[in-house]
């Protein structure tokens, strides 16, 4: 069984390597997907994987690696049929 997301992050996660350290999470995880900046400075991250592994990813999103600063973390469900999201884990 497996669980796709979309997973919004906000506060300082631009120009601190919030997208690659968000990789390398989802990679050791086995989390396909993608992260990408958005234009009002937020993250966002598709995520596709086992629940476990989903939960795992939104947990370490709350925190981020130690040169961000999150303030809010938000996700959503998807429909897997209606998104396509990559297996490997992709920076955008």
């Amino acid at each position: 069984m497996t669980r796709s997301v979309k997973i919004i992050v906000s506060g300082r996660v631009q120009g601190v390597y919030f997208r690659l350290f968000t990789r390398n999470k989802a990679k050791q995880l086995g989390v396909g997907g993608h992260a990408m900046n958005l234009p009002d400075g937020r993250v966002e991250i598709l995520a596709h994987a086992t629940p476990e592994n989903i939960e795992k990813l939104i947990r370490w999103c709350h925190k981020g690696p130690v040169t961000a600063r999150v303030d809010h973390v938000e996700w959503f469900e998807l429909d897997l049929e209606a998104h396509e999201i990559p297996v490997v884990f992709e920076i955008k």
